[in-house]
């Protein structure tokens, strides 16, 4: 008998905002303005910024998926990302890892992308995304796991940020996302030449690829991250 793949294995996400926007029972009640912790039965968790702006007008949202680093570290980013996502009326959302680090890293994609496909859902569900401006950003191994994904899933993520990633390994390409790195030249963690890698690879490969290096260590630099996340607006 032959054994199927295991759900997610391929790496691909199912989620879309234009579909769930033709699917009007599908609907659920959104939550109201602010940042809420959200608890899974699974034990997954997550947290959801919804901007003050959600439900107001006709204007789709943009959203933000953010992905930490390994126990959980965010680097600083996540700050930046809930002031830009504030400040530019984004949804972000930030699920953790059910491990101490992504799926990924321990064998394969599965239960963590399962959370994040689910996560997705569950938001387009209850607000009107605009499937033109989703991004996927993350810090360390959660730049790793975001180029990963990102690139497997370009139809669904326009932009990627990766903040000082060790590696990308993707199953397949889709897409033609934008992709923008960082790497701290002092980083003692993963090496400020695995950043500057990626971003020529991708460069070489025709990406609209840019890449930043700063004075620092192994964080997320503000005024870099700040100018990132700006240009998603743009």
């Amino acid at each position: 008998m032959t054994q199927q793949p295991a759900p997610y294995a391929d790496g691909r996400l199912h989620a879309r905002p234009e579909v769930l926007r033709q699917l009007a029972h599908h609907r659920q009640p959104p939550l109201a303005a602010g940042t809420h912790q959200l608890a899974f039965a699974d034990g997954h968790k997550a947290v959801l910024h919804v901007p003050a702006n959600a439900g107001t007008d006709q204007r789709l949202l943009h959203l933000l998926l953010w992905l930490h680093g390994a126990g959980g570290q965010h680097g600083g980013g996540d700050h930046i990302a809930l002031a830009h996502a504030i400040r530019h009326g984004v949804l972000l959302l930030i699920p953790d890892a059910h491990g101490s680090s992504w799926d990924f890293l321990h064998g394969g994609f599965g239960t963590d992308l399962a959370f994040i496909d689910r996560l997705m859902l569950w938001t387009m569900q209850r607000y009107e995304i605009d499937e033109q401006q989703m991004a996927i950003a993350g810090f360390s191994d959660g730049a790793s796991y975001a180029l990963s994904v990102g690139l497997m899933n370009g139809h669904l993520f326009r932009d990627i940020l990766a903040f000082s990633p060790g590696f990308m390994a993707p199953l397949r390409r889709e897409g033609q996302p934008r992709v923008f790195v960082s790497h701290g030249k002092e980083d003692r963690v993963l090496a400020v030449a695995r950043g500057a890698a990626i971003a020529q690879r991708l460069a070489q490969e025709g990406y609209d690829a840019r890449y930043e290096e700063f004075d620092g260590a192994h964080i997320v630099s503000p005024p870099i991250a700040r100018a990132a996340l700006h240009r998603l607006e743009q």
